[in-house]
Formats: structure tokens, sequence, C-alpha cells
């Protein structure tokens, strides 16, 4: 039986992390990474993957997802075809199915084997 899919973003390309993530993090927690999409951002840390998802017409409310390592339990990727401009990362958790589409400036294999350090070492 297939998990519900919980949410999907499509990454658009790096960027600097948010100066307002710091506050988020933990002691001896640290941002690795940072991607945009249109209105929001994904952070990867060594401990979890933060979603900043801006809402409304202003995007001053904000909602943060956050996804520890440690609850993801089989992640997939997919290079970009000749006819399929976007690469695709997929997690599948206790929660649900999360769906990450990705821009044809990020390199897939480079964020799957972050995933791949991130998820194996949080166990």
């Amino acid at each position: 039986m297939e998990a519900a899919m919980v949410t999907a973003w499509t990454l658009l390309s790096e960027c600097p992390i948010p100066p307002d993530v710091q506050p988020m993090l933990v002691q001896g927690e640290q941002a690795v990474a940072a991607y945009r999409t249109m209105r929001d951002t994904a952070i990867f840390t060594s401990l979890r993957l933060i979603i900043r998802d801006a809402q409304g017409m202003s995007g001053k409310k904000v909602e943060i997802y956050s996804l520890p390592y440690s609850r993801i339990d089989m992640w997939s990727s997919e290079n970009a075809g000749t006819l399929d401009l976007n690469s695709e990362l997929e997690m599948w958790t206790r929660a649900g199915h999360i769906k990450i589409k990705l821009g044809k400036s990020i390199d897939v294999r480079r964020l799957d084997n972050l995933i791949a350090h991130l998820v194996l070492h949080a166990r």
C-alpha cells in the first residue's frame, strides 16, 4: 500500500541560507544547503529538512515544516531525461510521501548524496 502524498515542492535553484532560519536551529545543528522555490525555501541542515512556506498575498505569514532525517524510511532520485526537464527526489516517511521536483540547475546526484549522508548518519 502506497503512503499518501503529504506534499510536493519544486526547487528552482540553490540560494544562500536565509538569516531567519538560524534561530530555529538547535544546539549543534548546522545549515548545510538551501534551495528556493517561487516563494519558499528548503533548508537542509545536519539534522533535518526545513521547508519555509510563505503564505498569503504578502508572504508575511510563514509555515515551517520540519522533517528529521531519522524519520525518512526510503528515498529515490531521478535525473532529468531528454523530454523531461526536471529531476525528482522522493522521500517516504511514516507520515506519508514527499515529492520534490528539481530545476535543471540543481545537481540531483549531489542532492541525493547529501540526503544519503544525512539520513544514514541520523540512524
